[in-house]
């Protein structure tokens, strides 16, 4: 039986604490917040209640694997998955909306075809079937196996398959999302649908490899689910489900330095200069915070190193609105508002240029009476992905771009700005205060091509006996990528250097 010292109580931390606590490790998690879940969090006012972070879950089965290798009670007993149904809605630029149906691709297309016009509904589906080609090549390599020591293969084969061009009588072979949409979609507003999955993690279409195609394929295959409560029940549920297998927790304990004997990691020291001996280390932080924790050189060479740091990553702003009034029948849980100038809209992402434009921005409006006082009145989500370096704390910035989320949300949400008690805001920085994720970026899955640099860094650190989890290594960010890198830490410390990924 192995000591073991997790740094952090994020939702892949608390993965990996769980399956090695069921393989018969000591497992103590030191969280320096006073809560689990890393980003997955819940504000709460005045009776409503918010999901912080993200507010639907795709792939649940990376949860239900979890669930079902670390004990008796599946998923489906801890919490309740309710499929969203439709999907989503979407307004575009021109006014036009649509309401996709969730997992379903004759239902997408034939929607599509009403909505757009003939043949818009089979040209994506068209690219549904190339996009799952390029999920099939990469699924295995990039979600659920330790990353390639041979990660070059990876970083340079474009896994989107290339496309018949009838004038030109070759094939075309599309090298960023955006060359999708022109190529093969050849509407602004089937470019809109597929360029807001890369814009949901702050990734600008232009220069995003073609292989992002596998984010709106994941959703299409394994459909859209919301927890009933809230995201942040999810947390609870895994939390919970570590405590059951005897994993200790010791809040309000920052990790200081990670201790090292005989050239590997041998515990950690935390802030108030207590120490705890470990056989391993699983860190599950930023790759900055990381490396202040340890003068060792992390990276060999060759390695995959980490996605931009030092506040060069766009994060996520979210709104917070408290509605007065009953949730109208028919009304959708999630409504995805385009942006109505996308060059706009990306040069902004990109370059922060002097006036914002006003972005793509996501409305939750899930109907669970667990998230408001009584049936009089609803609370509402509104997120936009914003670009780094904004000084949220100059007066008036905040509710600048709270404005700019709102006037988008009044497509959404009838009566809107009448309706309205009160709102709140959750910036990067509050973020990052909850995180140390790095000014509270966004890290995104992991992609094959783009010259490795949407890969992440391997889950086994140049220091033996260091392991990274969650979202800033290998497989990336987002809630099932987070949770595959538990799986894949654990089978990396029970197995050994031969684990081959998960079954």
């Amino acid at each position: 039986m192995a000591r073991i010292a997790v740094i952090g109580a994020g939702m892949g931390a608390m993965a990996a604490a769980a399956r090695l606590a069921v393989a018969g490790h000591r497992v103590a998690v030191y969280e320096r917040t006073e809560t689990y879940g890393g980003a997955v969090r819940r504000f709460e006012r005045d009776g409503f209640s918010f999901d912080t972070g993200p507010g639907l879950l795709s792939v649940p089965a990376v949860y239900r694997d979890l669930f079902v290798k670390t004990g008796r009670e599946p998923l489906e007993e801890c919490v309740e998955l309710v499929q969203v149904d439709p999907s989503s809605r979407h307004v575009f630029a021109d006014g036009t909306t649509v309401s996709l149906p969730n997992a379903s691709r004759a239902g997408v297309v034939s929607a599509l075809d009403q909505a757009l016009g003939t043949d818009a509904g089979q040209r994506w589906g068209d690219f549904l079937v190339r996009a799952r080609e390029a999920w099939d090549r990469t699924r295995r390599p990039l979600l659920e196996e330790p990353l390639w020591s041979d990660w070059s293969v990876l970083a340079e084969r474009e896994p989107y398959p290339a496309v018949p061009h009838k004038r030109l009588l070759r094939t075309r072979r599309a090298s960023t999302l955006a060359e999708i949409g022109a190529w093969e979609l050849r509407d602004p507003r089937l470019t809109a649908l597929l360029e807001s999955h890369a814009l949901a993690y702050g990734l600008d279409p232009r220069d995003t490899p073609a292989s992002a195609a596998v984010l709106p394929y994941m959703e299409h295959a394994f459909g859209t689910w919301y927890v009933r409560g809230g995201m942040r029940e999810l947390a609870r549920a895994v939390y919970e489900r570590c405590v059951a297998r005897r994993v200790e927790f010791v809040f309000g304990a920052e990790v200081a330095r990670i201790l090292e004997k005989d050239g590997r990691a041998a515990g950690v020291e935390l802030a108030d200069g207590s120490v705890a001996e470990a056989d391993h280390v699983v860190a599950g932080v930023g790759p900055d915070r990381l490396s202040s924790m340890t003068e060792h050189q992390l990276y060999e060479a060759g390695d995959v190193r980490p996605q931009r740091m030092d506040g060069y990553q766009p994060g996520r702003f979210t709104v917070f609105l408290a509605l007065r009034g009953q949730h109208e029948p028919g009304a959708v849980h999630r409504t995805i508002v385009h942006a109505p100038d996308r060059t706009a809209e990306l040069d902004f992402l990109r370059d922060r240029t002097e006036e914002p434009a006003r972005p793509t921005v996501t409305v939750l409006r899930p109907d669970d009476p667990a998230l408001r006082p009584d049936e009089e009145h609803e609370s509402v989500v509104l997120s936009a992905v914003l670009p780094p370096g904004i000084e949220w704390d100059v007066e008036g910035t905040e509710e600048r771009f709270a404005d700019l989320l709102v006037r988008a949300a009044e497509t959404a949400v009838p009566g809107l700005r009448e309706r309205l008690l009160w709102r709140e805001t959750h910036t990067p920085d509050d973020t990052d205060d909850e995180t140390g994720s790095g000014f509270g970026g966004l890290s995104a899955p992991a992609l094959a091509a783009g010259h490795g640099r949407f890969l992440h860094p391997a889950n086994v650190a140049a220091l033996p006996g260091l392991y990274r989890v969650g979202g800033w290594s290998h497989p990336g960010g987002g809630l099932p990528h987070t949770g595959m890198s538990g799986a894949l830490v654990a089978g990396l410390i029970v197995e050994g250097p031969d684990f081959r990924g998960s079954q």
